[in-house]
């Protein structure tokens, strides 16, 4: 198996720098966590009533026809998923997984439709494999 493919089976890679100790004395983040607790229950009952008919229950098992259906990108987004499908050499698997994170960004940021915005957001979680 090449290191593409295993890639593809991972959604999201974050890099996290460690804290400062300058950092430590820093103000509290604006959104604390209760409130990125609410957004994320928010989230998932938009996915809950989304899914309410299908198999499906959140946009992580989305597939297919149905997955076109929930996740397709405003022009702005599909253009620019269309470049990183070849700039990044997107298998199939790689852009469906792209598709689904982004439908859970806009999600999260309250959107019906996925924007430009987020499929930059997801597309920016995705690990590139090393290049020779």
């Amino acid at each position: 198996m090449k290191t593409g493919a295993i890639l593809d089976r991972i959604d999201l890679h974050v890099d996290v720098a460690a804290v400062t100790a300058a950092e430590l004395v820093l103000p509290p983040p604006a959104e604390g966590s209760a409130e990125v607790a609410a957004r994320v229950a928010a989230a998932r009952a938009v996915q809950t009533a989304r899914y309410r008919d299908h198999a499906a229950r959140t946009n992580a098992e989305a597939e297919g026809p149905l997955l076109d259906a929930v996740a397709t990108p405003d022009e702005s987004g599909r253009q620019l998923l269309a470049q990183a499908a070849v700039a990044m050499k997107l298998t199939a698997r790689g852009y469906t997984r792209i598709l689904r994170v982004a439908r859970t960004i806009a999600d999260l940021a309250g959107h019906d439709t996925i924007g430009r915005i987020h499929l930059a957001e997801a597309l920016s979680y995705r690990r590139q494999p090393p290049r020779n």
